[in-house]
């Protein structure tokens, strides 16, 4: 049978109604389509002359009927922004009632009882649905690196004869149904040019990028014992390779043009996607969820109301804080909302003092706001910069003798970072916990044994930003000239002003070749041994420093990967380096 006649059969059975206009309508297809698919049902045995179901068509839907389903809650909901950092999407309240609650029980009207949750961010306020909706929740540890392929992957084992549901959809029907006698994904009627899908001629999903307005993509799809095999089959060969940790889940469904699968059309006005605060805005303006900290200080700040609001988009999810833009009365701007655990790694009255030393100074972006007591931050909007690339010769130069000269104004605040200190409070944080490095103890020793060297070298103690990173470095043009601005001075303190160069290094990954072109750039070409090796010191230390903050994190569930082993290995490799050299030094010094 082909979609036409599958609606058809699936109409009939539910009943209930008068004319075959009707019946057309119910199935989405037109009178002569439906006549057709009739006349072939009859032919086929499935309905007799009357129209009524037949004991062979009750067999086959009873066979195809949907065993389960399986929802996609694992995400941060980045875009959800300021929402996210209290309540992941899943959770979300429109007219009274959480979005997967309302999923959950339209699954159970549906006669669908067996569903999985994938969970990740905030896993633990899904656990009360296990009690209240009989649920299992199914934890995908990868979630903060990897997209909903991975999600997917990991239900792999209930995949068949089940729905897949994102967590942030809001259905006005029940889209779900005790019978489906085929494979299918949502679209809506709302047409929208980024998704670049249409329905070719057999009700099929074409994937169509030539420019026009196409079908808008909703995420959630039914799929039969057979679909499924393939979905799952290739799930698991993408997910062999790391560079498909982007993708979405529906990759595993399309095949060159085509996404190989039956499009079901829902109207734009009985669905409703939440991906931002201005959707669930438009959904219900009174969502508790919509009087957030963040929003009451942005009316507060611009004497505004939430409706004045408009055009939130997130940052990148920054290692500290998440950021987002938004426009009010006109104006963008961007907020800094402090991430998990920053009360305990971050003073917020020296970073306001920093601001009150380097604001208006054009060394930084213009903060409109602070707050010293829980460091929400807003600041205007820099239009067209790019972030320091450091691989780009040319943006490290920019990046170094905008640092440079900021050093050389020997700006002073009354705090020093202390980088010996840190490490030390970092691990305190931990509460007693050893670290995961078998060898911590050793490489903890050894790096400290450096302070000797450093103190002994050290430069005069100079406004630092201490994490002078690349993404930090903000370039831009104006009219023909090229500018900097350096932000996020969370860290920021009296300190040598070198550091500031080893932890450029550090964050971007640098091996030792590239960072001792770093530093010729910084120096012009002029620096001495000594200094060499003080910044090798610093690149150990800070490693270790940085090292020691991300099990912190981790402690908190918040996993920094690769990162956190690149750090360490730094506190380990430019120790022996340093060491090297300085007995090379000691060498020729007494020649």
């Amino acid at each position: 049978m082909n979609k036409i006649e599958c609606d058809i059969l699936v109409a009939l059975y539910r009943g209930g109604f008068a004319n075959q206009r009707e019946l057309a309508e119910a199935a989405g297809g037109s009178l002569g389509s439906a006549n057709k698919a009739l006349k072939t049902l009859e032919a086929e045995q499935m309905i007799d002359s009357k129209f009524e179901i037949t004991s062979k068509a009750k067999r086959l839907l009873c066979q195809n009927k949907p065993q389960r389903a399986v929802i996609l809650a694992a995400g941060y909901g980045t875009r959800m922004a300021p929402i996210n950092t209290d309540t992941p999407k899943g959770l979300l309240e429109a007219h009274g009632e959480k979005l997967i609650e309302r999923t959950l029980k339209q699954l159970h009207f549906a006669g669908i009882n067996e569903i999985y949750i994938v969970v990740g961010y905030m896993k633990e306020k899904f656990e009360y649905l296990i009690d209240k909706y009989n649920v299992k929740l199914i934890y995908n540890k990868d979630y903060a690196e990897k997209n909903n392929l991975y999600s997917l992957k990991c239900a792999a084992d209930y995949l068949e004869n089940a729905y897949i549901i994102p967590c942030d959809i809001r259905c006005e029907k029940n889209p779900y149904s005790e019978h489906e006698l085929y494979s299918w994904y949502m679209l809506s009627d709302e047409r929208d040019g980024k998704y670049g899908v249409e329905i070719g001629r057999n009700g099929e999903i074409v994937l169509d990028n030539n420019g026009k307005k196409q079908y808008k993509m909703i995420g959630i799809c039914y799929l039969n014992s057979e679909k499924s095999k393939s979905v799952r089959q290739k799930a698991d060969m993408l997910c062999l390779d790391n560079s498909n940790n982007d993708l979405f889940w529906e990759e595993t469904l399309t095949n060159k043009n085509k996404m190989n699968i039956y499009a079901k059309v829902m109207s734009r006005f009985d669905i409703a996607e939440i991906n931002t605060y201005e959707q669930l805005r438009d959904l219900d303006e009174d969502s508790a969820h919509l009087k957030t900290k963040a929003i009451e200080l942005i009316c507060r700040v611009f004497d505004a109301t939430s409706k004045d609001i408009t055009n939130i988009a997130v940052q990148k999810k920054g290692m500290t804080n998440r950021s987002f833009t938004f426009v009010c009365k006109g104006k963008k701007y961007i907020m800094r909302v402090p991430g998990e655990g920053t009360e305990f790694l971050i003073n917020r009255e020296n970073e306001a003092a920093v601001y009150s030393v380097i604001n208006k100074t054009g060394i930084c972006d213009n903060v409109i706001y602070i707050d010293p007591k829980t460091g929400y931050k807003i600041t205007e909007f820099i239009d067209n910069t790019s972030v320091c690339n450091p691989f780009d010769e040319n943006d490290v130069k920019e990046a170094m003798m905008f640092l440079k000269q900021f050093h050389s104004k020997k700006l002073k605040v009354s705090h020093t970072f202390d980088i010996f200190g840190q490490i030390e409070f970092y691990e305190s944080l931990w509460q007693g916990k050893d670290s995961v490095f078998i060898d911590y103890k050793t490489t903890k020793k050894n790096v400290l044994s450096l302070k000797e060297y450093i103190d002994s070298h050290a430069n005069e103690k100079v406004l630092t930003h201490i994490d002078a990173v690349p993404d930090n470095f903000l370039i831009y043009k104006d009219g023909d000239k090229k500018f900097v601005k350096l932000i996020d001075w969370e860290y920021a303190g009296m300190q040598d002003p070198h550091v500031d160069i080893a932890m450029f290094a550090i964050y971007t990954g640098y091996n030792k070749e590239q960072l001792d072109k770093l530093i010729d750039i910084y120096f012009e070409g002029a620096c001495s041994e000594e200094n060499r090796i003080k910044i090798y010191c610093y690149v150990a230390c800070c490693g270790l420093l940085w090292s020691n903050w991300c099990e912190y994190k981790r402690n908190l569930g918040v996993e920094f990967g690769e990162y956190s082993l690149l750090q360490y290995r730094y506190a380990k490799e430019y120790y022996k380096k340093a060491k090297k050299r300085m007995e090379k030094l000691k060498g020729n010094e007494n020649e």
